[in-house]
Order: C-alpha cells, then structure tokens, then sequence
C-alpha cells in the first residue's frame, strides 16, 4: 500500500488528486467541529452520554459514521448517512419499479438520472431528519430559545445544508480526486474517532495496569485488532470464479467468440449492509424507548416491555460479569440471524441469477458441464447460496467479536467489526483506483511515445 502510494506521488496528475482529495478531507474535519446555531451542544453531548453511551447501540454507530459530529452537533450533524440510506433505498426501488429498473439498463443517461433523484431524496430525508430532531431536542430543552419558527428554520437550514454540501463535495471527490468519494468522506469520519478509542482502551487496561497486566494487555488488543483486519482482508478479497466458455460465431469473413473468462462472485456479496440492518433493527426499539423515557431494566420488577428492550441492548449480551444478564444473550441469536437473513436478502436484489443466465444465453455463453437455460441458473443460485453463507458467517465473526470484547473484559470503544469492514473495504478499493489511473497513464504514455 505505502508503495503504490509512494509511487503515486511521483505522478504529477495523481499528485494533485491526493492532493485535491486531502484538502476537501481537511474542510469535513472543520466542517465537523462547526457547531449549529441555536443549539447547546454540551447538553446534547451529555444526553447522548447518559443515554446511549459510546458502543453497543446504533447511536454509536451512526456518531462513528459522522466523525463525531452527530453527538456534538455540528453543521455537519447528518454528514452523508442520508445519502447512504437515499442511495440503498433507490437501489431497492429499483428492483421494485420496472419504470427505474428500464432507467438503470439504459446505461450512463439512465445512471445519470437514477443519480439526480437520489440528490433530491438526500435532501427530503436531511429535511426531514433534521426537522425531527430540532423538535425532539426542543421538547428536551436543548434548543436555546425554545422550539420557535426561526430556530427550528435555523437549524434545519443548517443541517441540511451541511448534508448536501458533503454530498457535493464527495462527487467532487469522485470526479476531481482519486474516486470513491463519499466512501473516503466516511473512511475519515471513522478514523477520526479511532484515536479516541486507543486512548479510552490505554486508560482502562494499561495505565493504571502493573508492567506485566499493562504488557499482556497492549498485546492482546493489537493483536485482536491485527487478527481481525486481516480476516477482514481476506473476506473482502475472496471470491468464486465460475468459468464461462463463448461459442465461435462467424461475423463476415471472420470467426469470432471462443475466449474464456470467469463470473466472479464475491464471498462477501453483501458489503456491510446485513450487519447494519440488523443492528439498526435491533437498536430501533431501544431508542424510540429511551426519547420515551423508558428505561431498559433486569430483575424480578421489570416489565415484559423491559425484558424485551434488554434483549435488543447489546451492552446486556455476553455479559460475564453479571451473570443474571447473561439469559439476554438471547439477543445475540436474533442478532445473528437477522445478519444472515439480510445477507441473503441483500444478495437477492443486487444478484440475479436468471439474468445472468439469460444473458449469458443470448451471447453464446455457457458454464463448462453446465446447459444453458434453467440448468445454469439452478448452478448459479446454488453456487450462490453457498458462498453468501459462508460471506455471512465471516461478517456474524467479525461484528460479535467487538460485542465479546465489551461483555467480557467491558472495552468501550465507538468503532465496531463494521467500522472496520468499511475501513479495509474502502483502503483497498482507494488503492485499486490509484494502482489502475497509474495503469492508464502508463499506457498512454506509451502510446504516445
């Protein structure tokens, strides 16, 4: 990595979109510690605290996806979650509207305006995120002024402003800098956090630690760290690749087809979406009851309502410490098969086999010892289901090691196994677009020679 960087540096044209690309990261991090007019972001941040903690809850989640911000209350507060959720709702829309599903087959004029209605659905729900919480943290007291038509105009103004001013800025990323953008707006919001959390696991296993705890200790969290970033690495990158043979045809005077090529299906076909959904399912009932001012609670006088929210907490999972919240881990089961459902779920709408199969046909394509037709799409949906159950067991490790980590030992931390599947995931795809524009050059260099 640090090589294909070194030698990225040299070029003057990739040197300057590392360089466009560093900037535009530089104005999100400012961006991040902008506060919102009209709100007392320490009160905010104390709620926060109080209520959902730092880890184990969607809320810490979403905070980690925004730097920071969301907790803090800056202009940036949204940061690019409603694209993300605008961009996975167009992509489901589009398999259930055959009108968007014709758009996105009519190639780059079809993308283009798939891409136009995900801006303007980005800034409907940062309208109407905004507007929520403006009246959520009015109603708590958090809104200098009280709940008036200026300060709630403020402040969704505000936000929603800062969410499709990062929206803009990632396609500028995309178009003028080294691509991905609004995966590296999310890799630095990340990453942002993660010193935080170095310094919160020094202070809580090593500080105060005597030298052979404090050894043992610093080894075992960056060895689980290491362990599970290369487990990461190697579920990010492995895949089938399902042989296809072309036919010879005659075009002309001339015999064309018969090359060779592969179908490649990656392990983890569904990214980090599956461990999302489930922990957003999950989590939702808890923090709907915590702005109810209903608080979660073990022991003979809770109710089934309580006993229930417990269950969704993951702070009550593989709790060892109190052995009379382990019968909560119950939660982890569902947790883990909610991230199975939704791998195979997710899978579903992004992979079609029989349009693979169809198309394979059309072009005089077929899978050695495999007839077209029914037969290659009966192959590819086994092939299929296979490698999503292995993709999802890889994701059920690494999201429930963190959640092991807390209950055993109590480690804080905001970053979980998603962070650092998008972390890893988006590193190596960064790398893959610097390593291939480095690729295109020289080649046309080359040609120009």
């Amino acid at each position: 990595m640090f090589k294909t960087v070194r030698n990225a540096l040299k070029v003057k044209d990739i040197r300057n979109k590392l360089i466009y690309t560093f900037v535009a990261l530089v104005i999100v991090r400012i961006g991040c510690q902008l506060p919102v007019p009209g709100v007392d972001r320490d009160y905010v941040a104390s709620f926060f605290a109080q209520q959902f903690g730092t880890s184990g809850t969607a809320m810490g989640f979403f905070d980690a996806m925004t730097g920071g911000s969301f907790t803090t209350m800056s202009i940036f507060a949204l940061n690019i979650t409603p694209y993300i959720t605008s961009s996975i709702i167009m992509q489901l829309l589009t398999i259930a509207i055959p009108k968007l599903e014709e758009m996105q087959k009519d190639g780059e004029d079809g993308r283009k305006k798939i891409a136009e209605f995900t801006r303007y659905l980005t800034i409907g729900l940062s309208i109407v995120e905004s507007l929520a919480m403006v009246i959520g943290f009015g109603n708590q007291g958090y809104l200098e002024g009280g709940i008036t038509f200026t300060n709630v105009l403020v402040v969704v103004v505000a936000m929603t402003a800062g969410s499709a001013f990062l929206m803009w800025l990632g396609e500028q990323i995309t178009e003028k800098g080294v691509g991905n953008g609004i995966s590296i707006i999310l890799l630095i919001n990340i990453i942002s956090r993660i010193p935080q959390d170095m310094i919160t696991l020094y202070n809580q296993f090593i500080k105060n630690a005597t030298v052979a705890n404090a050894v043992i200790s610093g080894v075992v969290i960056i060895g689980v760290i290491v362990a599970m970033v290369a487990f990461i690495v190697v579920l990010s990158g492995g895949e089938r690749r399902i042989p296809v043979q072309y036919a010879k045809k005659v075009q002309g005077r001339k015999m064309v087809g018969g090359q060779s090529t592969n179908i490649p299906l990656k392990v983890n076909t569904a990214g980090v979406i599956p461990v999302i959904f489930a922990g957003s399912l999950l989590s939702t009932p808890i923090i709907i009851a915590k702005f109810a001012s209903v608080d979660p609670a073990s022991g003979a006088g809770a109710t089934l309502i309580q006993k229930l929210l417990k269950i969704c907490s993951q702070n009550a999972w593989l709790n060892f410490k109190n052995f009379g919240e382990f019968k909560y881990s119950l939660g982890l089961v569902v947790y883990i098969i909610l991230v199975i459902f939704f791998a195979y779920f997710y899978t579903s709408i992004t992979f079609n086999p029989i349009e693979v199969s169809n198309n394979m046909k059309k072009q005089g394509g077929f899978i050695p010892g495999i007839r077209p037709g029914k037969p290659t799409t009966d192959y590819l949906t086994k092939v299929l289901n296979y490698i999503i159950f292995i993709g999802a067991v890889g994701l059920t490790i690494v999201a429930v090691v963190p959640i092991f980590c807390q209950g055993v030992f109590g480690a804080d931390v905001s970053f979980s196994g998603t962070s650092l599947i998008i972390i890893v995931g988006v590193v190596l795809e960064t790398m893959k677009q610097i390593e291939s524009q480095m690729l295109v050059r020289h080649y046309k260099g080359f040609l120009n020679d």
